[in-house]
């Protein structure tokens, strides 16, 4: 029997008149790499933001681990494990590596806004924030300003602060957008290692990203589900292709 640790039953979303999410039925297996996909506008951001509570449903019922999980608040959905990173780099510019990754452990001991505990009584987290740090490829900047972090440096800092929360699924919005090459394989590498014992849940554009680390893969168009499989499946769907036309369709035959 397959374990889906996150399922939407008939996910529905309306703003004034305008479904942006409709009747979606999704389900994630645990310990899978899952990833939403579409065009512009299709719905994966709205998704998301009720997946985290951000938006309230219109219809439908959302569990994780088979509780309902619908009506619940943000801060109760990310301390039963469902955490997500952001598409803009969500981390605190002028705090170091380090510390930006100690807030993260603090948030997970429930003292998250103790900002004027003594510098003693947190080092205690530094080994924790160390070992995220070298997951992750960032051990050598842990001294460094966040503000002068690279670009694709600072994904990977925000990973290792959702990693610090201990999530049991993690959402990432778009964690290679903007990125350079060299980025991209950095931080879908760094995805793939981290997945080990968790689930994940992404938004991608980049689907060379998808087609390399993707278990499962869910097609949105207008708000709807259009297709559903593996990276070959949906790949070789007609409509599918379709939907996506041209440059972004060249780009689902190119990564295949």
């Amino acid at each position: 029997m397959v374990d889906f640790i996150l399922e939407t039953r008939s996910l529905t979303k309306e703003f004034k008149g305008f479904t942006a999410v409709n009747d979606v039925n999704l389900q994630v297996t645990r310990g899978h790499i899952h990833a939403l996909i579409g065009p512009n506008g299709a719905g994966k951001t709205t998704c998301f933001n009720l997946l985290t509570k951000f938006l309230t449903p219109t219809a439908g019922q959302i569990l994780f681990n088979q509780r309902d999980i619908t009506h619940a608040t943000p801060a109760r959905i990310a301390r039963q494990g469902v955490i997500r990173s952001f598409q803009i780099s969500a981390v605190f510019p002028h705090l170091s590596v380090l510390e930006n990754v100690r807030i993260g452990l603090q948030r997970a001991l429930g003292t998250s806004f103790h900002f004027w505990k003594s510098e003693a009584s947190l080092s205690r987290l530094n080994d924790r924030a160390m070992e995220l740090l070298t997951q992750v490829d960032l051990a050598s900047f842990a001294d460094t300003l966040t503000v002068d972090l690279p670009y694709g440096r600072k994904r990977a800092l925000e990973i290792a602060t959702t990693l610090a929360m201990e999530p049991e699924l993690m959402l990432l919005d778009e964690p290679t957008q903007g990125m350079g090459h060299e980025d991209v394989s950095r931080v879908t590498e760094l995805i793939k290692r981290v997945s080990a014992g968790r689930t994940i849940l992404m938004v991608e554009h980049n689907m060379a990203v998808v087609s390399g680390i993707c278990d499962r893969i869910t097609v949105l168009q207008r708000g709807a589900v259009l297709a559903e499989g593996s990276y070959r499946e949906v790949s070789q769907d007609a409509q599918v292709m379709e939907a996506y036309m041209g440059s972004a369709s060249a780009a689902l035959e190119g990564a295949h």
